[in-house]
C-alpha cells in the first residue's frame, strides 16, 4: 500500500512547510571568554569556494589533462529535491561562530521577529 500524500503546508512535511529562523536567537556561547547562555547573530552558511589545490582536484585535473575527453563519470541521477540547512551562530559578546544544522526544507527564511504560524521556528 502507498501513503497517502501529505497536504501542502503541513508541519511534519520538510519538504512543504516553510522555516523561519529569527535574526538573533539567545543560546549557549561555547567560546573559552563566555560559556553562557549570550545573544548570537542568526545567519545561513553558504558553501565555500573550491580550492584549486585540494587534492582531489588536483588529481582530477591531472587525469583530465591532454587527450581522451571525459575521465571520471558525471553525477545525473540527482535525487534529492532539498538541501539541509545550516545556521551560522555568531556571538555578540566574543564572536564564537557556531554552525547549527537543522532539516531539509524548500523554504527558509531570517525574519526580524520569532514566526506565528507558518512553521517551526529554530
Amino acid at each position: 500500500r502507498s501513503q497517502p500524500a501529505r497536504p501542502c503546508g503541513s508541519l511534519r512535511c520538510p519538504t512543504c512547510a516553510m522555516v523561519n529562523a529569527p535574526k538573533t536567537k539567545r543560546t549557549f556561547c561555547k567560546g573559552p571568554k563566555c560559556r553562557k547562555h549570550q545573544s548570537h547573530r542568526v545567519t545561513q552558511q553558504k558553501t565555500g569556494k573550491a580550492s584549486l589545490f585540494a587534492q582531489g582536484k588536483r588529481r582530477y585535473d591531472k587525469k583530465q589533462a591532454g587527450f581522451g575527453g571525459q575521465t571520471k563519470p558525471v553525477f545525473h541521477k540527482k535525487a534529492k529535491t532539498t538541501k539541509k540547512v545550516t545556521l551560522r551562530l555568531t556571538c555578540t559578546q566574543c564572536k564564537t561562530v557556531r554552525l547549527l544544522p537543522i532539516k531539509r526544507t524548500k523554504h527558509f527564511e531570517i525574519t526580524e521577529k520569532k514566526a506565528k504560524a507558518k512553521g517551526p521556528a529554530f
